[in-house]
């Protein structure tokens, strides 16, 4: 059987850490799709994962977060680190589908064995990630990668989920699309570690920067608490790179000696531990759902015999009881 249709777990993960390609896009599409075995995928990795940097770029559309990302694979690949790249794509809510047009975008490392680039259709998942993200991360640090690179929708000033997500997180900004009251909103802006100032060969950039600058001089840090940088680049000539490289080293070695990305790590495997339970719960209760079960408490909730509290409470201890069997 082919290695894209393989489900031999312990042999692709073998095949992933030895950089096989197709083993990792094979590992990744199961996380994906659900498949029932991403329970054995998950704890043939577990031994393996853990070391990489996982970095998150996010920001408005049109800020050119797929050109930076390109540029800092170029710059990670210069130090021989093998990479990992996710980039999310938002799906339409007509057909589910997906451009998929990051990778697209990178194609001048798609035969570097060196570099793994992974597009995946956000599937009408809120906060700018898609719901295997977590999950595809870890198969990309189990198979080696480092740093992982995860490039978000690009929706706007509710895409927070990447924070609980990256080691690292980098804000893109560009001139002219947004004034200083813009930049003092919460929301997307509050989760920078790193804010990137990109373009800023454009009219406007000196005035982002400060913009920037003044909004984080109000906040509230406590001492030895990191102080979100801000960079200029413009990432189509690589200009800017290697300092957003160097500070995502600093950020990294910042994190590591406070103690921070343990608790980060420690966060952000409880978000994808509850996130599991949750679709399995979210599992049985659709199976319920197919019979009469919900059927008869919404009739019982709709003529007033029932409030949706005690429904809910039923529903749960039929799910519970459900699964006793």
């Amino acid at each position: 059987m082919s290695v894209r249709r393989s489900r031999d777990v312990p042999d692709l993960v073998a095949k992933a850490r030895e950089g096989d390609p197709r083993a990792v896009a094979r590992l990744v599409s199961l996380v994906e799709d659900g498949d029932e075995l991403l329970p054995q995928v998950a704890a043939a990795l577990a031994p393996h994962a853990g070391d990489a940097h996982v970095v998150g770029l996010t920001g408005s559309p049109g800020v050119g977060k797929s050109t930076t990302t390109n540029e800092l694979v170029r710059a990670f690949r210069k130090q021989d680190r093998r990479v990992g790249v996710l980039a999310v794509d938002p799906s339409s809510p007509f057909t589910g589908g997906a451009i998929l047009g990051d990778r697209v975008r990178m194609q001048d490392h798609a035969t570097d064995p060196g570099v793994y680039i992974r597009s995946m259709s956000s599937r009408g998942h809120l906060g700018g990630l898609s719901a295997a993200t977590p999950q595809a991360v870890r198969v990309l640090d189990g198979a080696g990668c480092d740093p992982v690179v995860v490039e978000t929708v690009g929706v706007g000033q509710a895409e927070v989920e990447i924070a609980g997500l990256a080691d690292t997180t980098l804000v893109l900004l560009a001139p002219g699309m947004g004034d200083s009251i813009q930049a003092a909103k919460a929301g997307v802006l509050e989760i920078a570690d790193i804010f990137v100032v990109n373009k800023a060969d454009r009219d406007g950039a000196d005035a982002t920067y400060r913009d920037i600058q003044g909004m984080i001089g109000l906040g509230e840090r406590a001492p030895g608490q990191w102080r979100p940088k801000v960079l200029r680049a413009v990432a189509a000539r690589g200009e800017g790179i290697d300092e957003i490289v160097a500070t995502i080293a600093e950020h990294r070695e910042h994190l590591h000696d406070t103690g921070e990305l343990r608790r980060r790590r420690e966060r952000r495997a409880a978000a994808e531990i509850e996130a599991i339970a949750l679709g399995t719960l979210r599992g049985r209760m659709e199976a319920l759902r197919d019979g009469a079960v919900l059927a008869g408490l919404a009739r019982r909730v709709a003529d007033g015999d029932l409030d949706p509290h005690t429904a809910a409470s039923e529903l749960v201890t039929m799910t519970e009881r459900s699964n006793d069997r």
